[in-house]
């Protein structure tokens, strides 16, 4: 963790405690080295993991498992691909005992990902909502991807969700935090962490989700398709910290006309 981080500030999912408040993901990336030095770069401790296209060994896929130390790496599996809950909960159980191959017998962690075919790639809410109530009831740890929904947010929490996990824009749109109003109102009510997943393209919109009171970010697309991901990565990180700092102890007060920054009182003459 780099040392302008908060010290006693973890970030708690599930029972499990994290330093790293940037979530990464694995695909788009140029190559597997690319992949590796970017979550050296970002520093995070959870990288999600899309079951199905490792078990298809879809292309940029091959080798992701042996790619990565899980014994430093938390697995996220993600239900990515997932159209229907049925298909859904399949696939999180397989995500499951993909974790478990890879040393972590322990981890229950799925990102739920219900999202019909068709050009928007937004997540199905009743799908969704479907789904986590059936894997919550077979223990596991639920890491929802929702519309900025604070509603569905309440709902999922209520239900025993781990976190909530709203978008900010479409998914791979880099558009930034389009949603930010109903992402300040989930905040608000929620008390599970609220990661902001999806849309953010640049570290300025990680820092003002940050800012805004987002516990953590999962950021894939904006690391994996820029112009140098190690270096992406690591900007994204400093963002995230920078962010969290910043809503931690709070900005100044704004006014309405400049205030010198030396007060006039015992000035030389």
């Amino acid at each position: 963790m780099n040392a302008s981080a908060p010290q006693n500030d973890p970030l708690l999912i599930g029972g499990r405690s994290f330093h790293s408040r940037l979530m990464t993901g694995t695909g788009k990336y140029p190559d597997i080295p690319s992949l590796q030095q970017s979550i050296a770069a970002s520093g995070c401790e959870i990288v999600t993991v899309a079951v199905r296209r490792v078990q298809s060994g879809a292309p940029g896929h091959g080798g992701l498992m042996e790619a990565i130390d899980w014994s430093k790496i938390w697995m996220l599996p993600n239900t990515a691909g997932c159209a229907t809950a049925e298909e859904a909960i399949r696939v999180a159980r397989l995500g499951r005992e993909l974790a478990s191959l890879a040393g972590q017998p322990d981890n229950t962690f799925v990102k739920l990902e219900v999202i019909p075919p068709g050009p928007y790639l937004l997540p199905d809410p009743v799908g969704t909502l479907e789904a986590a109530e059936q894997l919550v009831q077979e223990g596991f740890t639920v890491l929802p991807y929702i519309n900025s929904d604070p509603l569905l947010a309440k709902r999922l929490e209520a239900i025993g969700c781990a976190t909530v996990m709203p978008l900010a824009s479409p998914i791979g749109s880099g558009q930034g935090l389009g949603n930010l109003a109903n992402i300040r109102l989930i905040i608000e009510e929620a008390s599970v962490p609220v990661v902001v997943d999806a849309g953010i393209g640049v570290p300025s919109d990680a820092a003002e989700a940050m800012e805004a009171g987002a516990d953590a970010l999962l950021i894939n697309s904006a690391i994996a398709l820029s112009g140098h991901p190690p270096s992406m990565a690591r900007a994204m990180a400093l963002a995230a910290e920078a962010g969290r700092l910043s809503h931690l102890n709070g900005a100044m007060p704004k006014q309405e006309q400049a205030s010198a920054s030396s007060p006039q009182k015992g000035r030389i003459t």
